[in-house]
């Protein structure tokens, strides 16, 4: 690897499995140390645990994202362990156990839950690492949207859909906030990708069917698609691009 981000600390919400995985393996292999908080613990230490193994370093912590008290331990986390914090991707959101369920049949108990995690918790994580970054005035953060709110199937995971057009808005108004203090804020828009929590969900071979269909790339999307543009955003080499989705799904949504 050409250890694009050798040296950078690198903070990966919800890192103890699947997409957050992928991203905490490879940003590794960049030359970063990771920080890993996971509202399961034991995930998030096997990731370290096998980042270490590979001569990396990456610390593991519990942290549930929606609460501002557990949020604000991250950054006390990440300045005793590492002094500082380079960048931030704010990946931790509820997905697992999220079905296809028709628009008007969701709980309220249902979106009040969805929303304190994918959308407050990428505010509350945002606003307490960003104060890091102000003081050297240089940072990144990188928020997982998602294509749903783009597609059809918008319909059918109501909540998730409008918490993820909410992180849209969000990367916007955070861009226009932080970037006079050198801090980049975008955003990552997969498709359905095939993590533990996608397979887990009922009927998801039709689902699949119905996504693939409507990639022009007409293939599952793995965690791994996810990595080489997180690398890209989290390096220099985006030093001058504030503000952007970029959709990472096989071609289902153009601009």
């Amino acid at each position: 690897m050409s250890e694009r981000l050798k040296d950078k600390v690198a903070i990966i919400t919800g890192g103890g499995r699947g997409i957050g995985k992928a991203f905490a393996l490879r940003f590794v292999e960049e030359g970063a140390k990771i920080l890993i908080p996971d509202i399961n613990l034991e995930n998030a230490e096997a990731v370290a645990s096998e980042i270490k193994g590979k001569g990396g370093v990456a610390v593991a912590m519990r942290a549930d994202i929606s609460d501002e008290k557990s949020v604000n331990q991250i950054a006390e986390k990440a300045v005793q362990q590492f002094g500082r914090a380079d960048i931030l991707i704010n990946n931790a959101g509820i997905w697992y156990g999220v079905d296809v369920t028709p628009w008007d049949q969701w709980k309220i108990a249902d979106w009040d839950r969805i929303f304190a995690v994918n959308v407050k918790g990428t505010w509350l994580c945002s606003k307490a690492i960003a104060p890091l970054m102000k003081k050297q005035s240089k940072g990144k953060i990188i928020n997982i949207a998602s294509n749903v709110p783009r597609v059809p199937a918008a319909q059918f995971f109501l909540p998730y859909a409008c918490t993820k057009g909410a992180v849209y808005t969000l990367t916007h108004a955070m861009a226009w906030a932080l970037g006079p203090s050198g801090i980049n804020v975008n955003a990552i828009g997969p498709g359905l990708t095939a993590t533990e929590a996608s397979l887990a969900q009922k009927d998801i071979d039709t689902t699949y069917q119905f996504a693939v269909a409507a990639q022009s790339m007409q293939r599952r999307e793995q965690p791994s698609d996810l990595v080489g543009t997180a690398v890209f955003l989290a390096s220099a080499d985006s030093d001058f691009i504030n503000g952007q989705v970029i959709y990472v799904d096989g071609g289902t949504v153009m601009l």
